[in-house]
């Protein structure tokens, strides 16, 4: 099973990086997105300290919402959604693989460039660290609660929308722990119990996707 779950890993980065369009415009969303506010703000370095962490945040909550339709939308439209349905491999294990490959290609590379815009919006030194652990901590619920989303729009024509607004309410509290937990480490107080919240929701998220994505699955192809 766990072989099984890293052919479809391997075979999802392998599509990725042969059409690497959507990973070439998530990257670019979010750059772009952080570029934008010290265009808009003006170049006071305090206000741009301010606002750095939380910038940086809800960029990267947007940059994963915008791949979050093509997750399932390729296996939909050739038919492998069908057979992983119909083969005896549990959907759920499946399911969990295309999750990790989304963060992967998703997430990932934007934990990678996120120090080179915390220079950009002047984050404080003692903040890049917190911001990176809080990201590689929060980041993977922002894939599992977005795949249930995308499970349940799988099917429809047009459902990006219906996605954004059913996904952006439940991606609240990785933003308000993420931010708090950096904000609090450079206050120079300690951000554990933020940090532990936000890994305590990523840990409830995993438990739970799987068996909700494939549900939806399920009922959406019947």
């Amino acid at each position: 099973m766990v072989r099984l779950a890293l052919l479809i890993i391997a075979r999802d980065l392998r599509l990725a990086l042969r059409h690497g369009s959507s990973v070439t415009m998530v990257v670019a969303f979010f750059v772009i997105v952080v570029i934008m506010f010290p265009f808009a703000i003006g170049p006071e370095q305090n206000i741009l300290q301010r606002i750095s962490v939380g910038v940086i945040w809800v960029a990267a909550l947007l940059s994963c919402l915008l791949s979050l339709d093509n997750m399932f939308q390729g296996d939909y439209e050739d038919g492998s959604l069908d057979q992983f349905v119909l083969s005896p491999v549990p959907l759920e294990l499946v399911v969990m693989a295309k999750f990790i490959a989304h963060w992967l290609t998703s997430s990932l590379p934007l934990i990678i460039i996120t120090p080179l815009l915390g220079i950009l919006m002047n984050l404080p030194e003692r903040g890049y660290l917190p911001l990176i652990l809080t990201m590689l901590v929060g980041t993977p619920a922002l894939s599992f609660i977005g795949g249930i989303g995308a499970s349940l729009t799988v099917t429809l024509r047009r459902g990006g929308v219906l996605l954004s607004l059913l996904i952006l309410p439940l991606y609240i509290p990785v933003l308000i722990f993420g931010v708090l937990a950096v904000q609090t480490s450079v206050a120079g107080q300690p951000a554990t119990e933020h940090i532990l919240l936000l890994g305590a929701f990523t840990l409830f998220s995993a438990a739970i996707a799987p068996w909700a994505a494939a549900a939806a699955i399920r009922a959406g192809l019947e």
